[in-house]
């Protein structure tokens, strides 16, 4: 921070720039704007004026992040973890996934990755290439039960 500025106009200056890279939620700025030794007031000012000229939110951040995570593909687990680090509100998150939960085939993408990881391990005992992905899918946030599933039909 300079000291011949306004801290308001340096702190807003900085979530801009911040925001140009992709969508941010409140937390995410109040951390990086703390961490660059601007002040609480300072930083509830910079918040609550992004949030009133709609440069924030946390509900489209939630949506867009959830979008974007699932695509990788990451299991409902693993982008409900990473939204709650992002300081999401878990009435939020419910409401997010609820709306994708029913779309979402979990078991097909499980099973997919599942023969895709199968085909790729090559020279090792069939349990352990099979404890493996087991291990590799929970990682990735996949429910137990899709795992368990595509496990047992293979």
């Amino acid at each position: 921070m300079r000291n011949n500025t306004d801290p308001l106009s340096e702190a807003k200056k900085y979530a801009f720039f911040l925001l140009k890279f992709r969508l941010r939620s409140e937390k995410e700025i109040a951390s990086r704007l703390a961490k660059k030794k601007f002040s609480e007031a300072i930083i509830s000012q910079v918040l609550e004026f992004l949030k009133t000229k709609n440069f924030i939110s946390d509900e489209i951040f939630a949506k867009a992040w959830l979008e974007s995570r699932l695509k990788k593909p990451l299991g409902l687990r693993r982008v409900i973890q990473e939204l709650k680090e992002k300081g999401i509100a878990c009435e939020i998150i419910n409401d997010n996934i609820s709306r994708i939960k029913e779309d979402y085939p979990e078991k097909e993408i499980v099973a997919d990755i599942f023969k895709k990881r199968m085909s790729k391990i090559k020279g090792v005992d069939i349990k352990k290439a099979k404890a493996r992905v087991y291990a590799y899918l929970l990682r990735r946030g996949f429910s137990t039960d899709a795992v368990m599933e595509a496990v047992n039909k293979s």
